[in-house]
């Protein structure tokens, strides 16, 4: 059984807020040496496997699991019926069945599960299982979801959540109008560690979960729903994550890991395939987009519409949330008057969708941006000056009503990437190597032509409209050797962000401390939240800055002078006369706090116009893309893509640039290659053999202009960093494409057939 704690030594100059401080487990990621939780072990173990449905849609007539319990080596078969408590999960609508019951409602559910001493035999055993299945019509397309003769995926109806908003005129005019249709595939968030965990039967009844995901207390809350045991009985630890990406933020081993340890007795780990992985987890939305634009001859716009269609396939998961970024941020950083928007989630048999980076901000993008263009092109305005004309400044209000009351640098963004040095051009004498195609000698370069595009956009941080968000940091201050320690534990998810890195800052800046101790994550402490919504360094290190700050007064108060401060191991006077160590005031004792802290409130939205506070903080950046396309065999090789993004404050400036470059890669890949094809249902790509992604020999260059307009309501001023590039990015690439070929291009990603018409 493995569980980590991350002990820093940076010295005090190299590791406070603003400096680019080591991670401490960077170290043991790039060595191989640290624990993820594929490597969890227990000496007395038995493996567990997910039996799952072959249909997108059927009836469970009967499950017979005579023969799988016969297996040698197999002590537990089990399916709904073994489950103790309610038999519903779901971060927003208990709609998902841990273990299917009934129905199964797309292909991969989970209907039985299997513990054996080796997962070779517990998967021979999940084989036997006897599944008599009465196949039911399908409803794949979530164009027919809302119409009157579509099956229903669930007994109360197929829509998960509708929103409108209306705002301004609700019949403007404008004498220039440009409109388009676009789609955007099923995109995964293709995390390198696939879903893992381990599952301990604990004396009192209960059970200790160890187990990569986002969110500790949200998954608490579901398995004790499941096996109808108090939180005190269902305790959680982070396990080492290899990447998330809003891919584990609902349930995958947790449950079935913990019922089979409690059936069983015994500590139960389970590990995921790769093409497991790709059932087991919610994917991003697939989208159906129809924007208009209306605009003054000079390209200011008049208004702007929009309808969104968002597959959630056969589960709510995150679905409602997503629709209510994307209808809220639908139409992009712009200054719009008149707004007519109308955003759906549908339930489908397709697979789950829910929380992906960007969550419903980048399907929109791709539309907005591409429109944007049209219009640039209908007016006959440059590209970047229509984006500077129209885009958000500080005191303007967005489509919500809601007024922008912090930095909107959106002409800045986007000249700034302007300004940047373009990449050479191609010679004739150029390596073909670096040709679309050129790697395979597919192109000597007769039918290769270079593209420009551009994208701008803007993104929401935190949890939105009125939800309670909140993270609770409790931080430690005692003498350890005769040195100052902090302690600081919050149950915020380090999924390879940089969190823990972040934590350690907090505490060296707030309390001078050079030696910072970051305990396990787990549910022992209060709530940090979710890692996603790019919110973690706001959230979660406002309540560390909070609780060091209470940690910092309460040492203060056992000095009886007026306006001291704490420096390292001493207290100082306001004069600089050191009035006691440390070490004297804290004796043997420590100082403990625990904070909970909120951001200011959102609101929710009015449900007939739309309006309303519905988010706390925007973020927005900018990408140039430089592409090479042959435009005779549809290839594309991404030459540049050049960022600039508002960041607040960098509180690790290495970290952001990271985060940005990892941003920009995943946004390049929807545009270029990733999608999952699912056909009637079925996926028909679960490997990272057929489903692609984009390697270090398909990302460019990039040159990052990092600004920091601090927002005076965060934290340090700081805003979220890890989203943002991944919405801008991909509709660059989409754009320079088409700058390129002079095709539309309305559909991403963008296949080859697209490129050649054929």
């Amino acid at each position: 059984m493995t569980s980590t704690q991350i002990t820093s030594q940076v010295r005090i100059g190299d590791g406070r807020v603003g400096q680019s401080a080591l991670r401490p487990d960077g170290t043991l990621k790039v060595t191989g040496e640290f624990a993820y939780s594929s490597d969890l072990w227990h000496d007395d173990m038995v493996w567990g496997v997910t039996l799952r449905s072959p249909h997108p849609h059927a009836r469970i007539v009967s499950i017979d699991t005579t023969a799988a319990s016969a297996v040698p080596g197999v002590s537990a078969v089990l399916t709904a019926d073994d489950v103790p408590g309610v038999n519903a999960v779901g971060l927003e609508h208990l709609d998902t069945p841990a273990l299917a019951t009934g129905v199964v409602r797309y292909e991969g559910e989970p209907v039985a599960l299997v513990a054996a001493d080796h997962p070779e035999t517990a998967r021979r055993a999940a084989k036997r299982i006897v599944v008599d299945y009465e196949v039911l019509p399908a409803l794949t397309d979530p164009r027919r979801a809302l119409d009157a003769d579509a099956p229903l995926v669930h007994a109360d109806g197929n829509l998960v959540r509708s929103m409108q908003i209306r705002r301004g005129d609700p019949a403007p005019t404008a004498p220039v109008v440009v409109a388009l249709d676009f789609e955007v595939g099923m995109q995964d968030q293709a995390f390198l560690g696939p879903e893992s965990g381990l599952a301990v039967p604990a004396e009192d009844g209960g059970v200790d979960l160890f187990v990569a995901t986002q969110w500790l207390h949200v998954d608490q809350t579901q398995i004790c729903r499941v096996l109808g045991l108090p939180p005190e009985k269902v305790r959680l630890t982070l396990a080492g994550v290899g990447g998330a990406f809003g891919g584990r933020e609902a349930l995958s081993v947790h449950v079935h890991a913990c019922l089979l340890a409690l059936r069983t007795g015994r500590p139960v780990k389970m590990s995921y395939a790769r093409d497991e992985s790709f059932h087991g987890h919610v994917h991003r939305h697939p989208a159906w987009l129809r924007y208009e634009f209306g605009a003054q001859p000079d390209g200011t716009l008049v208004y702007g519409k929009a309808d969104i269609l968002f597959d959630g396939g056969a589960y709510a998961s995150s679905t409602a949330a997503v629709v209510g970024n994307g209808g809220t941020l639908g139409l992009g950083p712009y200054a719009i008057p008149n707004v007519r928007v109308d955003a759906r989630g549908v339930y489908t048999n397709n697979p789950p969708c829910g929380a992906m980076r960007g969550f419903g901000c980048v399907q929109a993008a791709f539309a907005h941006e591409a429109l944007m263009d049209a219009l640039a092109d209908r007016v006959g305005v440059d590209r970047v000056e229509i984006r500077g004309l129209n885009g958000m400044r500080l005191g303007d209000s967005n489509i919500t009503g809601q007024v922008i009351d912090s930095a909107a640098p959106v002409r800045e963004l986007i000249e700034t990437v302007r300004d940047m040095p373009l990449p050479a051009e191609r010679s004739g004498a150029a390596d073909i190597r670096e040709l679309p195609g050129g790697v395979s000698n597919t192109t000597h370069g007769e039918g290769v032509v270079r593209g420009i595009g551009y994208a701008v956009t803007y993104k929401n941080v935190g949890f939105s409209e009125g939800f309670d968000d909140y993270s609770t940091a409790r931080v430690r201050l005692e003498m350890t050797a005769g040195e100052p320690v902090a302690t600081v534990h919050t149950a915020a998810a380090e999924v390879g962000q940089g969190l823990i890195t972040v934590e350690q800052q907090i505490c060296r800046t707030e309390l001078g401390v050079e030696r910072v101790v970051v305990h396990p994550k787990d549910t022992t402490v209060g709530s940090g939240g979710s890692t996603s919504a790019s919110r973690q360094t706001y959230v979660t290190g406002g309540a560390v800055k909070a609780a060091c700050e209470a940690v910092r007064a309460s040492v203060l108060a056992r000095v009886d002078v007026p306006e001291c401060r704490l420096e390292g191991d001493k207290i100082v006077s306001a004069h600089g006369e050191v009035v006691a160590s440390l070490a004297e005031v804290l004796g043997s004792g420590a100082v403990e706090e625990t904070v909970e802290w909120r951001h200011r409130p959102t609101r929710e939205i009015d449900p007939e116009t739309g309006q309303g506070d519905a988010h706390v903080q925007y973020a927005f950046s900018a990408h140039r893309a430089v592409v090479d396309v042959d435009v005779e065999l549809g290839l594309v090789k991404v030459v540049a893509l050049d960022t600039a993004q508002d960041v607040g404050k960098a509180i690790n400036p290495d970290a952001v640039i990271g985060q940005i470059q990892g941003g920009s890669a995943q946004g390049m890949g929807l545009a270029l290659m990733e999608e999952i094809v699912v056909t009637d249902g079925h996926v028909r790509n679960p490997s990272f053999t057929d489903y692609l992604i984009p390697t270090i020999l398909d990302m460019p260059p990039m040159r990052i202009a990092v600004l920091e307009y601090a927002d005076p309501h965060a934290p340090y001023g700081v805003r979220g960093v890890g989203e943002p590039p991944t919405i801008s990015s991909g509709p660059a690439v989409a754009a320079a494409i088409r700058a390129a070929t002079g095709r539309a291009l309305r559909r991403v990603p963008v296949r080859p057939e697209h490129i050649t018409g054929t």
